[in-house]
């Protein structure tokens, strides 16, 4: 068995922050930080390799044990309700997922309620929790125009600072749940390697701990 821990990182901003977590933390790999096309960067030494992934990708790689351990959003926990350990909230990555709707809107609990979203799970059970029936329609780009078009009556979608619903005369109406990155693990690597994702994970919580008292 493979005793490199392998490690799926998201592409992009989030990645980046996350692997700072990692090397603070004692599982530096150096070749990671040099301007490069390569995806998969290995720190022998150190007993840790790292591949860059596509941030919803991260827990189907988790899952799959191509990845003993990633960094997911919560959201994507949600949507997709993957096989995995979710092992520690990073706090970083936050934002909410909530519920939108036009300025003016007033539910009509006559029919069911038009609901646009990228995350149709999320969406259905969360209606379903408060008892309400829904369409749900999914799509795949800008969720923000459907209820101006006429095309949804409200949207459910991922909120961060909440300016793009204010351009476009939207508001939240509803907070459905907070997100933020979350350390997942693949059920078989935890029980074989389990040592190594204990001590990350330990490491990781540590630093999370030590960086949320500074930021206070």
């Amino acid at each position: 068995m493979d005793k490199m821990l392998n490690v799926a990182l998201p592409k992009g901003r989030l990645g980046e922050k996350v692997y700072k977590i990692f090397e603070q933390a004692g599982f530096p790999c150096p070749s990671i930080l040099e301007n490069s096309r390569k995806l998969i960067f290995e720190n022998p030494e150190g007993g840790v390799r790292y591949f860059w992934a596509k941030p919803s990708d991260v827990a189907i790689y988790v899952e799959r044990g191509a990845a003993d351990i990633g960094v997911a959003g919560k959201d994507i926990l949600l949507e997709y309700e993957p096989d995995i350990y979710e092992l520690l909230d990073l706090d970083m990555g936050k934002c909410r997922m909530c519920v939108a709707a036009k300025k003016d809107f007033r539910d009509d609990m006559t029919r069911a309620l038009k609901v646009a979203t990228k995350f149709s799970r999320i969406a259905g059970n969360y209606y379903s929790s408060i008892g309400r029936d829904i369409d749900i329609i999914h799509l795949n780009g800008s969720i923000e125009i459907a209820p101006i078009i006429g095309l949804s009556d409200v949207i459910v979608d991922i909120v961060e600072t909440g300016s793009t619903l204010k351009e476009n005369n939207l508001e939240v109406i509803e907070t459905i749940v907070p997100i933020s990155a979350r350390l997942i693990a693949n059920k078989s690597s935890f029980r074989f390697k389990q040592a190594q994702i204990e001590k990350i994970t330990s490491e990781m919580a540590a630093y999370t701990a030590q960086a949320g008292r500074k930021d206070k």
